[in-house]
Parts: C-alpha cells; structure tokens; sequence
C-alpha cells in the first residue's frame, strides 16, 4: 500500500506525463519555474532554467514541465529576481533557502497497511525531540529505542515539530515550509519508516504542528502572498496568520490541507495543535473547528482512529469532547496540572506559576476532580461561572514536565533535578494513574540527568537577538558561578541528547520499572473503566496541608480512590470505612504502611471501591 496526499498546493505528476507545479502567489507581477534548478551549493550563482507560468484566476500560478525523476530540484523566481522554495515543499534538503526537490510519495510502501490506531482511552504519551532523543538525532536511530517504549507500556510516541526551519537544530517551533520534514533527522521515507515501526510495535504516532506563525529564518510569504498574514490580529511573533479576513480561503485551506497531508501520506495517528490562544479567527467556523471537522470526516473515510489536541492557554472546556465530534478536539495539555504540582513540590512562585502560589494542594486537587483549576480564562472574570465547570477528565493530558516546562527554564532542569527523588516518584505516579490522559517527556521515564535546553541555530542578527532575550530574561535565575546557556551554540543542544546507558543503570532502572508497573495497573484496571467515568460529581478532601484524599465515580457504583501525601513528613489521618456491600481492590500503592491511620512521606495508593458480587 503507498498513500499520498492530493491537494491544490505544491507539485503532483499528471497522466499527461507532465508534472504540475502550483504556486498561490496572489501580489506577484510575474512568476517563473526554474526547473530543473541547480542544487550545487559550491555554485555562487548556480545556473537555473527559467519556465514562465501561466497566471490563473485568484492568485495561482501553474507551470508544467516534463515529468522528472523523484529529487528533481526546482525552486520559483517570483518578478524576475526574488528566487524562493516551494512553501508547500514536500523536501527541501538543504534547508528553507535551497531548492525544493520533487518527491514521489508513492514511492514508499507500507509494511502495516492494516494498522488502524488506538483508541483515546489507551493513550499513554512519550514526548521526544527528534533531535535530542538520540546522539545521531536521525528517525532511523529514534526507532531503535520504540521496542523499549512499547515494553515500558507507552502506547503513543509525540513528535516535537518536524516542519522545516532555518538552520541545522532547533525546537522546531519556527517551522517555515510546513509540509517538509526537517532534512536533519532524514528524508521523508525516512519517516515513513519510522512510523511504520511505531505501527508495528502497537505505537501510535502523534506530531506537533504550528499554526499560529512562521518562523523568523526562511519565510518568503510576504513577498508574493501578503494574505497569508492579518491586518488587524496581532500574534506574539508579529502579525497574526490570516484566518478571516481577505483572501483567507486560501490560506484555511493551506493548513486544512497540511493536517490531512500528516494524518493521510504520513498515516500519522493525531495532532497537537501548537499555541492555539495565539491564533486569532472571528469567522465561523473558525479555523481550529474546521481543521477539525476535516480531519473526522477523513478518519470515516479511513476507517482509522485519528485524535486531535490542543495546547489552549484559554482553557476552553467548549472545545473538547469524548465522542469525536467535528469541529472539537479529544485532549488538551493540561498546564494547570503540572504548575498546581511543580508549585506544590518546589514553592516556587515566580511567573506563570505566581497565580497558583496561593494554596497549590486545593488548586491541584481542583485539577484532579474537574480537570482545569481555571477555566475559560479568556471569558472577564466577571462572566465566569461561579464555580468551575467540570469536563471530561479524560481530554485532559497531564504531565509532570514537557519540552516547555523544562526548556523554558534558565538551564533546563527537569522537575526531578528541583525536588527529592521519593516526590519525584509521586509526581511521576500522578501524572500515570488518574482518569486522565498521561504524557511523560523523554528521559523522565529513567530519571535522565540531562537537562532539556533552549537551543536555536540562529546567525547573525536573529542570533544576537536571541542571546540578548535570554540573556535579559533569565540572568537572575542562573546559579551563583555559571552561565546562562548559549542557545544559539550546539553545545546547548549536545548538552540536551539523552545519555541512554544512563537507562540501563540501578537509578534508572529502577524509575523505569516503577513507570512499567504502574502503566500495567492502568491498562488492567483503569482503561477498562473509561468509558464508564462519569462527566462531574468527582470529589476531593483535604485531610492535611499536604494530603488528600481524591475520589473518582464510575457507573455502577464503582469508586476509584486515590490517598495522597505530598509532603515529606507523616500525616496521621482517621481511616475511611467502606460502604456496605462493597470491596476494594488495591490497584496501586507507593510507599503506604500496613496501618492507615498513618500516610507516610511522598506515598500513595490506589484502590477500587465497588459493589460486592
């Protein structure tokens, strides 16, 4: 089976033996194909063989050429000077300001062709930086750790950003050609490969993509489709993308067209939504509802399991839904959780982490029975509803630390660097076994001593921008006697690669194991329970400043209780007695003493309270 990706945007062979190149240039005087266009980097001023195109009615430029061979160069020459890669480039090797090359998607065949997904309820996320989660940073070295994920109980690998950016190694997240694999981690097929490994492994796939800007290195937009960006919305990184106003049609269906490009040429599982509170759309259907609809309508037609999330600053319960429904989203990554917990375990307070400085504990236990500590957080305070609305617990994707809340830090400490081991055991456990979706950032799995760094191969005045920005924002916050990382030098991203013998050795294997036997109480006790979780009426107790006792309601009179200390000392407490008629079932214990008049430091359990048979 090969799949490709049919859409207006980029290049497709014809049965007329021609290739059609299609460029949406809508402020161009005059556009020009140079093809083939010359590749050698050792050429100043490489020799190109210019092809004029036809304009066609609103915007559209259309050239075709003979058909030529997969690798084909070629690149566009926009009013006789200005040349630029194909911004829907399905390979751009040598990076956003080389030629595109042309590809053959069909080239590649699937070895699972009957892999069809996994359902939400057995997600268990495995974040990775393609880049950082090996030395080689390459798909082909990514997949030779997917076994010992599969075994630990992951179900679903999440990909950082993989559309191409300026320079060798970066995040990501300033992707310039969105339909173009990043050339440092390998060719297309090359990914391909990778997912096709996941898929036999029982792993689902999930890939990070950014809608809401273009990166700063390698945008060409501008000079020939201005649309592309807002008049009137403003972003954090500039001008907003253009999503309502006019010639947005266009520009919808560019990145309409990329989502169902990874979920159907890459058979990529879901998404996650980048930043979706930067986005700035007052049409209706907005953009993120669209781009929704689209992508259920194509998993009917697939017959697969396709999920969609959203990183979401506001907070929109609206958005999110158990039932797949068009136009809504099956998870969002839940910040309120790890910032009630990371507050909670460190007492730090500065930031985005000062909002819930006041009574964390009651915020996190908040967050355990509703899902957000605060939701809506883009309605006034004055038209929020009393009281937090509960949502499904299950769209929530909770984490105890990920590539921003690592990263963003000055020297990129994880939340185990900060706080004892036996609280990083807990945190770690919290994040695994409630009704909520878990996700745990590469290397947390075997307790890494790496951090996870900023890193950017910026030049020039961009890199000097850079450096100053960290420099201002973060200089307080460096220990006495070091520097601030240079996020622009390659040292940040070598300091940031995984040391995987680390995995195989007493520590780490030891944090491996516990994440592996609570995955395994997961999988036989709580996902089998999923669907029967019920919307709200989920209850917590405070029964010291550092302890709860939390309980989650099933159909069927079925009660999940958890008993929680975050503290570091003992915690007497009066022992709960079970209903009449009932049992209990121990699902999962860190740490509990034999008499439950006592909570012990950094301990929790697990137990399913149900009607006796």
């Amino acid at each position: 089976m090969t799949t490709r990706h049919d859409m207006p945007f980029g290049e497709r062979p014809l049965a007329s033996g021609e290739r059609l190149f299609s460029l949406w240039a809508p402020a161009a005087r005059s556009v020009a194909l140079l093809y083939p266009a010359s590749d050698d980097l050792a050429q100043a001023e490489p020799a190109l063989v210019p092809m004029p195109a036809q304009r066609a009615p609103d915007g559209w430029w259309h050239a075709r050429p003979p058909m030529s061979p997969a690798g084909t160069p070629y690149q566009w020459q926009i009013d006789g000077s200005l040349t630029v890669p194909d911004p829907a480039s399905r390979h751009n090797p040598h990076g956003p300001h080389r030629p595109s090359r042309v590809t053959d998607p069909d080239g590649y065949a699937w070895r699972c062709a009957d892999w069809k997904g996994r359902p939400w309820p057995e997600l268990v996320f495995y974040e990775l930086h393609m880049g950082s989660f090996t030395p080689e940073g390459t798909y082909a070295a990514a997949a030779r750790h997917l076994p010992r994920l599969a075994a630990l109980g992951f179900t679903a690998i999440e990909v950082m950003p993989l559309a191409t950016f300026g320079g060798d190694w970066g995040w990501g997240y300033d992707g310039v050609l969105p339909y173009a694999p990043h050339p440092a981690y390998g060719t297309p097929d090359e990914l391909k490969r990778f997912v096709d490994d996941a898929h036999a492994l029982g792993l689902s796939v999930f890939l990070d993509v950014v809608y809401n800007h273009f990166g700063p290195d390698g945008n060409y937009l501008n000079a020939y489709a201005p649309a592309f960006f807002s008049c009137i919305h403003d972003s954090p990184w500039g001008s907003a993308i253009n999503f309502d106003q006019a010639g947005s049609q266009m520009v919808r269906s560019f990145f309409t067209h990329n989502a169902l490009y990874w979920l159907e040429e890459f058979r990529i599982d879901g998404l996650r939504l980048d930043a979706v509170h930067a986005i700035v759309d007052e049409s209706s259907p907005d953009i993120l509802e669209h781009i929704s609809t689209e992508a259920r309508a194509f998993a009917r037609r697939a017959g697969r399991h396709v999920h969609l999330m959203l990183e979401n600053d506001h907070n929109q319960p609206s958005r999110l839904t158990d039932q797949h429904a068009p136009g809504q989203y099956d998870g969002q990554w839940n910040d309120d959780f790890h910032h009630a917990l990371h507050v909670t375990l460190t007492g730090e307070t500065q930031g985005y982490y000062a909002k819930f400085g006041n009574d964390p504990v009651a915020l996190l236990a908040r967050v355990l029975t509703h899902g957000f500590a605060f939701p809506d957080t883009d309605l006034d305070p004055a038209a929020r509803p009393p009281s937090p609305q509960p949502v499904v617990l299950s769209s929530m994707v909770n984490f105890m630390g990920n590539h921003d809340q690592i990263g963003n830090r000055a020297v990129g400490e994880r939340l185990a660097h900060l706080i004892p081991a036996p609280a990083a055991e807990v945190a770690l456990l919290l994040s695994l076994l409630t009704p909520a979706t878990p996700m745990v950032f590469m290397g947390d799995e075997f307790d890494a001593s790496t951090p996870f760094l900023y890193f950017a191969n910026w030049e020039g005045e961009l890199r000097a921008a850079v450096r100053a920005g960290r420099q201002k924002e973060f200089s307080h916050a460096v220990p006495e006697g070091e520097e601030l990382p240079d996020p622009c030098a390659v040292s940040s991203l070598h300091a940031s690669q995984l040391r995987w013998e680390e995995a195989g050795q007493p520590q780490g294997a030891a944090r491996s194991g516990l994440l592996q036997q609570a995955l395994q109480a997961r999988r036989s006790w709580l996902v089998p329970l999923a669907s029967q979780l019920k919307t709200g009426g989920h209850t917590s107790e405070r029964v010291a400043p550092q302890a709860l006792r939390v309980q989650w309601h099933y159909a069927g009179s079925t009660t999940l209780r958890l008993e929680l200390n975050l503290g570091e000392d003992p915690v007497d407490v009066v022992p709960v007695g079970l209903p009449a008629d009932c049992r209990s079932t121990e699902v999962f214990a860190l740490r509990r003493p034999s008499d439950d008049s006592v909570w012990a430091p950094w301990s929790a359990r697990w137990t399913l309270i149900s009607a006796a048979a």
